[in-house]
């Protein structure tokens, strides 16, 4: 079996066990109950058909789960790409005090701009300079990464943090805090570390414009951020990223059938296409 087989069919396997969690939740185990969403919202019930909120019920339990199911998705990326890949993955080392106090200074200046003051705009590796300046005495230091990758051929190591498309403030926070970290330990135990986005919701990287992560990196311009095709071909080499895509649109149809009929009850031949309306 070819390498590009093996990861096609490793991201399948991940979508399919998700996909049928999700199913058997919402036809068995959580399914919508239309008497009991008409006692509990009788306004939205005479003003909105049933099937509207419905398929509210199936997108709620449908993207939860995603959450986890990206980093399983990029652990097989990293490991048939790169070689190795893991999830909660524990690094530690040594900061200088200095740094430490100058990576909290640079958070709150982002955080808290001055009385009268325009908010700083983040500049990665402008922060990133000033940390390293500091200096002092040794300071143990312990970062929990989301995705650690290792590219075996090159002898490389990697973290990334790796959030929802559309992440909150005070997780990108974090997030940075991480990334300073890891940059700043001596020696260091990784060659890189990235704050990743799997997909980009606005299309291209200039246009991404979501405005909380922004509060922390310059979504557009730092090199420590990665979005998208950015990231999968980050951790499993060039074409990843379309394999990717390849692998979840082979498997698709039939999950959409399943929906159709089982869980909307339409039949896939007759349903209305709102796109052609």
């Amino acid at each position: 079996m070819s390498e590009s087989q093996q990861m096609k069919e490793a991201i399948q396997a991940v979508i399919k066990a998700m996909m049928d969690r999700v199913m058997d939740n919402v036809l068995v185990n959580d399914p919508f109950m239309p008497d009991v969403h008409r006692a509990q919202k009788p306004l939205y019930a005479a003003l909105v058909p049933d099937e509207i909120f419905k398929g509210s019920h199936f997108e709620r339990r449908f993207v939860t789960p995603f959450g986890k199911v990206w980093e399983k998705l990029a652990v097989v990326a990293a490991t048939e790409g790169l070689g190795y890949g893991v999830t909660d993955h524990i690094i530690t080392g040594n900061v200088k005090a200095e740094r430490l106090r100058r990576i909290a200074q640079v958070l709150n200046s982002l955080e808290h701009p001055e009385k009268g003051q325009h908010r700083i705009r983040p500049d990665w590796d402008t922060e990133l300079a000033f940390v390293l300046e500091g200096g002092g005495e040794n300071i143990p230091v312990t970062v929990i990464c989301d995705v650690y990758v290792e590219d075996r051929k090159q002898n490389k190591r990697y973290s990334f943090e790796l959030k929802a498309p559309l992440p909150n403030s005070d997780i990108t926070k974090v997030s940075k805090e991480k990334l300073l970290k890891l940059h700043s330990m001596e020696p260091l135990q990784v060659d890189a570390a990235y704050y990743a986005l799997p997909y980009n919701p606005y299309g291209r990287r200039q246009d991404y414009d979501w405005s909380f992560p922004a509060r922390w990196f310059n979504m557009r311009e730092d090199k420590a951020v990665l979005i998208g095709d950015e990231f999968w071909e980050k951790i499993g080499g060039l074409g990843t990223y379309q394999a990717f895509i390849d692998a979840v649109n082979e498997i698709a149809p039939a999950y959409k059938e399943r929906i159709y009929r089982e869980f909307l009850g339409i039949e896939p031949s007759v349903r209305i296409d709102l796109g052609k309306l």
